[in-house]
């Protein structure tokens, strides 16, 4: 407890750097998983805007890069992560590496979320003159708003655990403080405070998650 008193500075300082590294994962992810996404179920096959060439593009792209383990992909990514932000290491290029992993898995949660709207709802705009892009934002989206609100809150606690292996490449973060100051120095006491913040962080989130989805349903 003493050594963690000492670290409390340190301790509250990698707390903010997780909640950096997530809000800027997210916003990144977000929006590129969001277009990659609305591409997929927009291109394939009977979709408002079907191109069979983009469909088995941007399907392959999600096929080839979400499978890949987080830890492998942070090597991988490195090159491009310098060339984008001008290094490979640190909070800004961990937060970059999660955002561009988590993309892939939210274009297509994205995906599966618009594919479930009711087909009937999607015919009656059309029957009604609305263009494909007019359907897409004002309909498909909008009825699926609920799940994806779900769907990212998903994402979100996947990244917040993904934060913790940015220590790898300096990223920071309560992962690294953990890593560093509890198991390599054998604090358990730090290292548990580190966990059970990052709980903490995922509990809120759920919670706040599950609250605007349910309200967001109810409209």
């Amino acid at each position: 407890m003493d050594r963690l008193i000492d670290l409390q500075g340190d301790f509250w300082d990698a707390a903010l750097e997780t909640l950096y590294m997530t809000a800027y994962a997210l916003a990144l992810g977000g929006i590129l998983g969001l277009v990659i996404g609305v591409a997929t179920y927009a291109t394939r096959g009977g979709g408002v805007l079907p191109s069979k060439p983009v469909y088995v593009l941007v399907n392959l792209l999600i096929n080839f890069f979400r499978p890949i383990p987080f830890v492998i992909f942070l090597a991988v990514l490195q090159p491009f992560t310098r060339a984008v932000i001008g290094t490979g290491i640190g909070i800004t290029a961990g937060a970059f590496a999660i955002g561009i992993a988590a993309s892939f898995a939210i274009g297509r949660i994205v995906e599966q979320h618009l594919v479930s709207v009711p087909p009937g709802v999607i015919e009656a705009a059309r029957a009604m003159g609305a263009g494909p892009w007019r359907i897409l934002l004002t309909v498909v989206i909008p009825e699926a708003l609920g799940p994806l609100i779900l769907g990212y809150t998903f994402i979100v606690v996947a990244i917040i655990d993904m934060t913790a292996m940015a220590g790898l490449i300096g990223g920071g973060g309560l992962g690294a403080f953990a890593q560093i100051y509890g198991f390599r120095q054998f604090e358990p006491v730090v290292m548990w405070a580190a966990i059970v913040l990052i709980v903490v962080f995922v509990h809120i989130v759920q919670v706040l998650g599950t609250w605007i989805a349910r309200r967001v349903m109810r409209r």
